[in-house]
């Protein structure tokens, strides 16, 4: 009886190493398990937008050269530690069509300086801003977040993983509304 269940537990802990070779092999995305855990179905039209710091719009999945580069700076950095203010803001009721701004302001409570190196989004409709410039230990810094509700409606929310040289590694952010 024994040996069964372990026979079943070596079984099933292959398959999960298997199947996680399977995805690293394929090169399935964070952002296309996001996506498909989000509720999009594989080979559905996407309607998020990336910019670039340019202004360049990119569409779909993208992993720009110049974000590669700076993750690999700040990975190299110094840990410091960082505290929002707040990591949830709320709308309220809005008309659709308006394209809403909030800023989250945090603060550098470490002893290094702190630098973001990118952010990842649950939605082209939401468009992370931030500031390119390590933030000195003990100063503020600032993340706004602008949310296009076109195309939205009843209760959106919306998360942001901000990473930078800290630890964690990444803090999550988030936005709602109930567009209408």
């Amino acid at each position: 009886m024994v040996k069964n269940y372990l026979v079943v537990i070596i079984t099933i802990l292959t398959l999960s190493v298997f199947t996680l070779v399977i995805i690293q092999l394929t090169g399935i995305s964070r952002n296309s398990w996001t996506r498909l855990l989000n509720g999009h179905k594989e080979g559905e039209e996407f309607n998020g937008n990336f910019y670039s710091k340019e202004g360049e719009i990119y569409h779909g999945e993208i992993f720009h050269e110049e974000t590669k580069t700076r993750d690999q700076i700040v990975r190299r950095m110094a840990k410091t530690t960082l505290q929002f203010y707040e990591t949830k803001y709320n709308f309220g009721s809005v008309p659709e069509g308006k394209v809403l701004s909030h800023t989250f302001r945090f603060k550098n409570t470490g002893q290094n300086p702190l630098m973001i190196s990118k952010t990842d989004v649950t939605c082209g409709c939401t468009v992370p801003n931030y500031h390119l410039e390590p933030i000195a230990p003990g100063s503020d810094g600032e993340i706004t977040i602008e949310f296009n509700t076109s195309g939205k409606s009843g209760i959106q929310q919306k998360n942001i993983a901000v990473h930078a040289n800290t630890n964690p590694e990444s803090v999550n952010i988030g936005i709602e509304a109930d567009v209408r």
